[in-house]
């Protein structure tokens, strides 16, 4: 019995469609409950007995949660996607043999586009040396893959508003170029561990072609990407929105204004430092940072102490130590906390 090549045609069109059906009707569902997160916080909180702090703490808590992980797994669905099209192999290819200052523009700007938290890109910083590009090129991303992707952009878009988000991205570019040219005029090639440099030596495995994606297989690998990364980090997310919320219905108002309050000059380097030893990523420091400034706190001072636990973790120095000798370390740390002081007090200047 023969079969008609035209039915099987029509066949294989409807079959591919039911991905992207599915994916229409997620997103009418994913708008309909963002919209509504309001109205459901309320009548959670009005379900439970408690005194106006408590009360406010929950509200809170039971609001955040939920658009967080939704702005979250909406923004990590469409980097996944995105990612179909940018493999790291091509990435390796159009950083190599870059002049300084393009190179590092390209790198900050391939960071931005690409979902890597601070610990998972060191894999890539590796892979980048190896494929010859330049020392503070890959720095640049480096920087520039945690602090500024595009999950924090919308999720910056969702909580604080475009003028917040935009000067928090202008300026977190601004600190991963600067950062990666003035590590290459250092000069450090130098301190990078010895299995390194061999690694340096010797030649990357050509770059595998991009294999042609439907979009069944992109739709899939968002899904995956939001298996994840959401399935890793929304512990991190609850127990951000949790330290917010006690922040939100506990903490005073005057008490935090007077310690990361524009007033205190010292607040945005000490910020920074209390930043350092912590790990989290931009999903689980949002919630923290948007109760500090309804709080009082200054926005440049909470912009820092978040900036510097994203790109300055204690995790991703340890691991980092593998590949670089103790002084580079220092000097990446030194040059990327003093970006982060400068852009805090630009912050609280500007907004």
């Amino acid at each position: 019995m023969s079969i008609d090549p035209a039915k099987d045609n029509e066949s294989s069109r409807q079959s591919a469609m039911i991905p992207i059906i599915g994916v229409f009707v997620a997103a009418l569902c994913w708008i309909l409950l963002y919209t509504h997160l309001e109205s459901l916080a309320d009548l959670a909180v009005d379900l439970l007995p408690g005194h106006s702090r408590a009360r406010e703490s929950m509200h809170f808590f039971v609001y955040e949660v939920p658009k967080v992980i939704l702005l979250l797994t909406a923004i990590v669905f469409v980097m996944g996607i995105i990612h179909t099209f940018i493999s790291p192999e091509r990435t390796r290819e159009i950083l190599a043999e870059r002049p300084a200052g393009t190179g590092n523009a390209l790198a900050a700007v391939l960071g931005m586009v690409t979902p890597f938290c601070s610990c998972s890109a060191v894999p890539l910083f590796i892979g980048f040396l190896q494929a010859g590009v330049p020392l503070g090129v890959t720095f640049s991303f480096l920087i520039a893959a945690p602090m500024v992707d595009g999950v924090a952009l919308f999720l910056l878009l969702g909580m604080f508003g475009w003028r917040i988000a935009v000067t928090y991205i202008l300026l977190g570019f601004l600190i991963a170029f600067v950062s990666g040219l003035v590590i290459e005029r250092l000069k450090m090639e130098h301190a990078l561990e010895e299995w390194v440099r061999e690694l340096q030596k010797t030649p990357s495995p050509a770059a595998a072609l991009q294999q042609d994606h439907s979009w069944r297989d992109r739709i899939r690998e968002g899904l995956d990407s939001v298996r994840s990364i959401v399935g890793k980090v929304w512990v991190f997310i609850v127990l951000g929105v949790g330290a917010g919320s006690i922040i939100h219905g506990y903490v005073p108002r005057e008490f935090m204004a007077g310690i990361m309050g524009e007033e205190a000059w010292w607040s945005v380097p000490a910020a920074v430092l209390l930043g350092v030893p912590m790990y989290t990523n931009i999903a689980g420091i949002l919630p923290v940072a948007e109760a500090l400034i309804g709080k009082g706190a200054a926005i440049g001072t909470v912009m820092a102490f978040m900036m510097s636990v994203i790109a300055l973790s204690a995790p991703e120095m340890i691991i980092l130590r593998k590949v670089l000798k103790p002084r580079l370390i220092a000097v990446f740390a030194t040059i990327v906390a003093s970006g982060i002081v400068i852009v805090g007090f630009v912050f609280n200047l500007l907004l």
